[in-house]
């Protein structure tokens, strides 16, 4: 590739107004995506928060977003099953619908719509006060299997590394593990490990970049990345670092694609094993996937862009330290940023409950 082209310089701007875009208007082609609106303001709203380009946004417009968040998180009757958390749009709220029709039996929460929701709330600078912490929580618990894998939803869904990665950010993020059993969901993770120490989806299937990051950033999250050896651990590195060609493939004998730009990179920066990757490579791979006229990127040149591919292009090229763009945290996958105000929030709830619990009630919160 050449790297002097015009197109080596990142379009800040117009993957601004890319993103923003997104947020008014979806168009047709995603009609199919209803159901899970949330994830694609996930990538908006993070995008433009890794582009420090939330001012962007009108104060009311930020916080209409907040608010519709709010309005999709599902809290269980006092009696009911455990299936708290948010939902991935207002599709089940139909104005007017008689309460015996059946739809309230499909409001839950879903795991990867509950940690998306959770992060857009904190890039916005809301101060989760609305989040029934305890409700979403006991949604996570209540959708471990035996195996200590994890289902998107409480009914319905499959199991595997996916969920395992959206519940322990779930947990991390709100300080509070609740009675979720982390010693079986390490286990499960450590039986997903396959023979070329590549990490797969579910028992005995293929390694994939995508659902190795979820273990690993899993395991560090929940606090047991110490239950990898030494070796393991180098072999994981060894899968991964072979997965370089230019940008970064999921797997061996697959074209490259730009979103693993973020998932090996991540995986990488955790294992703090990032630095042994070619650095120019990666970049020039990923800006030869930038749309230089209206914005985004796509997961090959030429091809169509879209949000999910545009933020993990971003992300994967905050990891080179590219200029202008906010450092992002691993293992969560949001902005440093919005990762200091998070802890911020942590703190608060630390001090409540001491308050709480000593019986002083004068407890002073800061917001960042």
């Amino acid at each position: 590739m050449d790297s002097n082209r015009e197109e080596d310089e990142v379009e800040f701007r117009k993957h601004a107004k890319y993103f923003i875009r997104f947020l008014h208007t979806l168009p047709e082609r995603l009609a199919s995506h209803d159901s899970t609106r949330v994830t694609i303001a996930f990538f908006a709203v993070s995008g433009l928060d890794v582009l420090n380009s939330l001012d962007m946004l009108t104060d009311t417009f930020q916080q209409d977003i907040i608010n519709w968040i709010y309005k999709l998180q599902v809290v269980p009757k006092p009696g009911e099953r455990a299936y708290g958390g948010i939902q991935g749009s207002s599709t089940f709220d139909v104005l007017d619908t008689p309460e015996n029709c059946g739809l309230q039996l499909y409001r839950w929460g879903h795991l990867a719509i509950t940690y998306t929701g959770i992060a857009v709330l904190v890039a916005l600078g809301d101060d989760l006060s609305r989040l029934n912490r305890r409700a979403v929580i006991e949604g996570v618990a209540a959708v471990q299997r035996d195996d200590g894998s994890f289902s998107a939803t409480i009914e319905g869904s499959e199991q595997d590394m996916r969920f395992v990665y959206c519940a322990a950010a779930i947990c991390a993020m709100l300080n509070d593990w609740g009675r979720v059993d982390r010693k079986r969901m390490a286990d499960y993770i450590l039986k997903s490990i396959r023979y070329d120490y590549g990490i797969s989806q579910h028992y005995e299937m293929e390694s994939h970049g995508g659902t190795t990051f979820c273990a690993i950033a899993a395991l560090e999250l929940s606090g047991q990345l110490h239950l990898l050896t030494q070796d393991t651990r180098e072999k994981i590195v060894r899968w991964l670092i072979f997965r370089q060609q230019d940008g970064f493939q999921g797997r061996p004998n697959k074209p490259v694609d730009t979103c693993y730009s973020f998932w090996i990179a991540a995986t990488l920066k955790i294992l703090n094993a990032f630095e042994l990757t070619s650095f120019k490579d990666n970049r020039d791979y990923v800006l030869s996937t930038q749309d230089a006229t209206v914005g985004g990127f796509s997961k090959w040149p030429q091809a169509y862009t879209d949000p999910f591919h545009s933020y993990f292009g971003l992300c994967g090229l905050s990891f080179l330290n590219e200029p202008g763009l906010q450092e992002v945290m691993p293992s969560l996958n949001i902005s440093m940023r919005a990762y200091r105000r998070l802890q911020g929030l942590q703190r608060d709830w630390c001090l409540l409950e001491e308050g709480l619990a000593s019986g002083n009630g004068e407890v002073t919160v800061h917001i960042e």
